[in-house]
Parts: C-alpha cells; sequence; structure tokens
C-alpha cells in the first residue's frame, strides 16, 4: 500500500522559481488517496470532544465534510466574503499579496460549542487565525486543527500557538 506522501504531487518552480507546489488534486482523483487522507485526518480528531467541523472553503469542505459526516458531528462552512446567504459575520486577513475576508453565518456556531478545523494545507496560517476569531467571537471554542499538509518552512503554525495543530504530511521547505 502507498503512503499519503506518495499520492501528492509535487511542483517545482510553481508558481515561481524556487517553490515547490503540493498538488492535492492527485490525492482526491484517487479513491485509495482520498480514502487514507480521510482516515489519516480523522485520526488525528477521533480522540477530541467536539460538536462541529469546521471547513474553509473550499479543499477544507472537500475533506470536512466526511470527516463530519464519519464522526457524526455537524459541519459548518467558512466561505469567502458575500457566498453566505444569512446573517454572517467576518474577518479580514493578511494574504502573501493583499488582504481577503472571510465569513461564517452568525448563527452557525453556540456559545460553548466545540469546533474543529479541518483544511488541506497550513501555509503561513492566516485563514485558519481568522477562523479562529470568528469561533471564538460568537462563543465556540476550537479544540483541534487539522491539516492534510503542511508547510513548515512558512511558520503558519506559529500563528495557532497554544492550539491543538496537527498535520499528516510535513514538508520542511515552503
Amino acid at each position: 500500500m502507498k503512503k499519503i506522501e506518495d499520492y501528492v504531487r509535487s511542483i517545482k518552480d510553481f508558481p515561481e522559481e524556487g517553490i515547490i507546489f503540493r498538488d492535492v488534486t492527485t490525492v482526491l482523483q484517487d479513491a485509495e488517496g482520498l480514502q487514507l487522507a480521510i482516515d489519516l485526518m480523522q485520526d488525528k480528531v477521533k480522540d477530541l470532544d467536539f460538536d462541529i467541523v469546521i471547513g474553509p472553503e473550499s479543499r477544507g469542505f472537500i475533506f470536512g465534510m466526511p470527516i463530519a459526516y464519519n464522526m457524526k458531528k455537524a459541519f459548518v462552512p467558512v466561505r469567502k466574503k458575500g457566498k453566505l446567504p444569512c446573517e454572517t459575520v467576518s474577518m479580514e486577513y493578511e494574504l502573501e499579496y493583499g488582504t481577503a475576508t472571510i465569513e461564517i453565518h452568525k448563527d452557525a456556531i453556540k456559545p460553548g460549542q466545540k469546533v474543529v478545523i479541518i483544511d488541506d494545507l497550513i501555509a503561513t496560517g492566516g485563514t485558519i487565525e481568522a477562523i479562529i476569531k470568528l469561533v471564538e467571537g460568537l462563543g465556540g471554542e476550537v479544540v483541534g486543527i487539522c491539516f492534510l499538509m503542511e508547510l513548515a518552512g512558512l511558520k503558519g503554525r506559529e500563528k495557532l500557538e497554544g492550539y491543538n495543530v496537527s498535520s499528516v504530511i510535513k514538508y520542511d521547505g515552503k
């Protein structure tokens, strides 16, 4: 059986020279790779006490939804600004070249609910840091954060200090 790392395609010098792009689509398009990825991520959170899985748009939906389903938990999407139909709370955060805004429905998290955040990749940590602020602003508690891949060279984990962060695959570089 292949290791999960074997399903990830690495593309050198994309989007710019010196960068190795870690392509998750090759995990998704292989039935065994997809199942292995979800199983390994689910294993990282299986012993946590939580009520809700949050997945940021869009790959957090892909990995978070089956984990929520398998563990009989609710799933809450976090979306880009303007995509959710009801009353939302939003958070702006820094990108490498500018800013972005994410939103969550105002009624998605009740005070005291425990949340696990699931996403495909941690790079600089800005998106997840913004999600944590949204969850905590609604009275929720983030009890775990799990990624399929971590680009350790970008030090995103430092922004999430004090939280239970795990990753299935850890790449030393950027």
